[in-house]
């Protein structure tokens, strides 16, 4: 039986279309979407459990997986097979689920899966744009309960025009490349990077991109109603008790909002909010306490959130006594860290992060080997967050999906800095080491330190901020240098990063509805003031690039030689070069241009002698001497028939100054002439068109002796 099939497609404007489609594949999920674009097509679904799970979250898992026959490829390395998710994908995966966790209900528990595959790859089409079109769609075709339809576009500033998911190609060309999360009356989440743009252009970019979305918002609704949109699917919601929310607040509030008042430590806030919650529940019995406890539990915390907000609101204050603006104290130091190539500490308040740098040649560059693109990241950026940091044991289980997208804003918070003329291949790694507020931003603090302690010539140094937002509908307030509480308590977290000039990265997860474009602004604005202030702090601390890097750092010289000396300067087997990389202890990277088919010759030493020797080597290896030019030789080998001379410009370059070409004399013995070690000057004559060999003269640089008079004499007269 042939399936019907349900189709709605949207008009992009300028001769582009997504189409949604449902009905053909995956049926038994409970609900399925294939997402098109061009040749590139999207398998989304959806499948949560009908029983809550026994937990007090929900339980989402969102998968993004980029299939390899999508492209025709087979996957790399030994086993042929997709194995665990790639940094792209799990980035992917972190903006769709963003958008979709707060837009389920508060009491809804059951474990839910959703599931985006790349089933078809188009050159021409970036399907991670695509992610959360998918998963909107797809839940929008089940009965799960999901509040309202959201999308994702990537909008992108291109000749001072805005695009919606341009091509990758296209992309390279943009100085603003943002994703953005919203749903038809509200803007979500924005990621993305920018050349130095201002907070008016970024916010220009943010409305463009949200009209897009509308469109595709309206879309799923209609595609919804044709396939027949199901019932929401009724589940079991949180037992509430008004009577016992009101007892809690009235023992509860005052003493929070005395507490957050107090402006303590992280620790001793904590310490005396578990008073109260103690205090809390000794107005209880045991018996009710079982029956309740949970509840008590989850009033208290929404007791302590509203004493919190009201203060901020009410007063202009915050948990650690500042006012909304005020930024923690900081303090900076490098060369910190003796044998690294470059290190930083970047201590704010309560968060702290050590930043190393360490350089190498192209052999260390970060390899992209995707279904959808293919490359090399010669800047690159890990960032580290261990349990100790917020005073926690737990298990180590590798690195995390958050250290993935952290390091991933950090990274491209400062990989327009780095010089295009920079020789190295850089990796900077951020250790947070204490946390409370924002510790991407502390790494990308860190790491313009350690950048230009390692001697990095950095374009501009970059700072960054961490914004927050408490709203109650009417009134509002922006915080600046949020930490780990208020991001909790809060309604916005706002992460930006700038030079002086302008921003170089955002990222920004917003939890309440209709945030208006003046409130964006204002953030935005006022992020900056916080900027400008931290950077002041980083440029106390090094105010330019180290002019040099360190003693013991590697130093790297790029030349290079015509494409027929690779395999010479390699030797059989690659014996020329290691043997050279041993006696000089250094690194010897060579590369093709595909253009000039060159080779590019990277010679990487902490000995500049070492260095100095590759590079006489190899100019001696593609020393090329003109005809007619005269040039310095020194003798190496005498023979019986001339003398075997080194040119001193390029040693271990050799020719036969033949006997004949020593003297305009007849010469009997070279060592009439010359001895071993002897320095001379010849001049070169090019290849001898009889002999086939190259032809050295020192004779042709002597005055030339004059010609014997070989006329005979006449004889004298006879007298008559």
């Amino acid at each position: 039986m042939i399936p019907k099939v349900y189709k709605e497609v949207i008009d992009l404007g300028d001769g582009r279309t997504i189409s949604l489609e449902t009905g053909k594949l995956a049926k038994q999920a409970h609900g399925s979407v294939v997402v098109q674009m061009g040749k590139a097509m999207l398998l989304c679904t959806v499948v949560s459990n009908y029983e809550a799970a026994n937990v007090d979250f929900l339980p989402l898992t969102v998968d993004y997986r980029e299939k390899f026959a999508a492209a025709g490829r087979y996957p790399g390395g030994f086993f042929k097979r997709e194995a665990r998710p790639s940094t792209e994908e799990i980035l992917t995966m972190r903006l769709v689920d963003r958008v979709l966790r707060p837009l389920f209900p508060k009491d809804y528990h059951a474990e839910t899966q959703v599931m985006i595959q790349l089933m078809s790859h188009d050159e021409a089409v970036m399907p991670d744009a695509l992610a959360g079109l998918a998963a909107s769609a797809a839940i929008q075709l089940s009965d799960i309960p999901f509040e309202t339809p959201i999308s994702e576009v990537r909008v992108a500033r291109i000749n001072g025009e805005f695009v919606i998911n341009p091509s990758r190609e296209v992309l390279e060309q943009a100085d603003i490349d943002m994703m953005v999360g919203a749903s038809a009356d509200s803007v979500m989440m924005v990621e993305g990077e920018m050349d130095e743009c201002s907070e008016e252009e970024m916010a220009d970019a943010i409305k463009f991109a949200h009209e897009a979305i509308k469109v595709q918002c309206a879309a799923q609704i209609k595609l919804a109603e044709a396939f027949g949109k199901m019932e929401t699917r009724e589940y079991e919601p949180e037992a509430e008790d008004e009577v016992l929310a009101q007892k809690v607040h009235d023992a509860a509030y005052q003493k929070c909002y005395d507490i957050a008042k107090a402006g303590s430590s992280k620790k001793e806030r904590g310490l005396a909010f578990s008073e109260v919650k103690d205090e809390v529940k000794a107005l209880f019995s045991e018996e009710e306490l079982e029956e309740v406890g949970g509840l008590v539990s989850k009033y208290f915390g929404k007791t302590q959130k509203a004493a919190v907000r009201d203060l901020t609101l009410n007063e202009g204050l915050r948990l650690d006594g500042r006012k909304t603006t005020d930024i923690r104290p900081i303090w900076c130091e490098v060369d910190y860290l003796p044998s690294t190539h470059g290190s930083s500490i970047f201590t704010r308040g309560e968060t702290q992060a050590l930043a190393t740098v360490t350089l190498g040649t192209s052999r260390e560059a970060n390899v992209i080997d995707l279904p959808t693109h293919q490359g090399e990241e010669t800047f690159y950026l890990h960032y580290n967050f261990p349990p100790f940091s917020t005073g926690e044991a737990r298990p180590l289980r590798g690195t995390s999906r958050r250290e993935v997208g952290h390091g991933n804003l950090a990274q491209r918070a400062l990989k327009g800095m780095i010089p295009d003329d920079c020789p190295y291949t850089v990796r900077v790694v951020a250790e947070v080491l204490e946390s409370n507020g924002s510790s991407s931003m502390a790494t990308v603090c860190s790491g313009t330190m350690a950048l230009m302690d390692a001697g990095v010539q950095l374009k501009k140094p970059v700072s960054g901020i961490a914004m927050g937002l408490i709203s109650d509908g009417e009134r509002y307030a922006v915080l600046s240098d949020i930490l780990g509480d208020e991001d909790h308590l809060g309604d916005m977290d706002f992460k930006v990063t700038g030079t002086a000039d302008g921003i170089t990265a955002c990222q920004m997860d917003i939890k309440i509805k209709g945030l208006s474009y003046e409130i964006l602004v204002n953030a935005l604005k006022q992020a900056r003031d916080g900027r400008l202030h931290i950077l002041e702090k980083l440029t106390d601390t090094i105010a330019t690039p180290e002019a040099h890097v360190k003693a013991h750092s590697p130093k790297i010289i790029t030349t290079r030689i015509p494409g027929d000396y690779i395999g010479a300067l390699i030797g059989p087997g690659g014996k020329n070069i290691q043997e050279l990389q041993k006696e000089t202890e250094t690194t010897i990277v060579i590369n093709e241009d595909p253009v000039t088919e060159e080779g590019i010759v990277e010679i990487l030493g902490t000995n500049q002698e070492g260095i100095n020797t590759v590079i006489s080597r190899i100019d001696a290896l593609t020393f090329k001497p003109e005809k007619g030019n005269v040039y310095e030789v020194k003798v190496v080998k005498m023979l019986e028939f001339g003398a075997v001379v080194e040119y001193t410009e390029a040693p271990g370059n050799e020719v036969l100054l033949h006997i004949s070409e020593l003297a305009w004399e007849r010469t009997n013995d070279v060592k009439d002439v010359v001895n071993m070690g002897d320095v001379l000057d010849v001049k070169y004559f090019g290849v001898d068109p009889k002999t086939r060999k190259e032809k050295v003269s020192r004779k042709a640089l002597l005055p030339r002796p004059p010609r014997p008079d070989h006329k005979k004499k006449e004889a004298p007269k006879k007298e008559s």
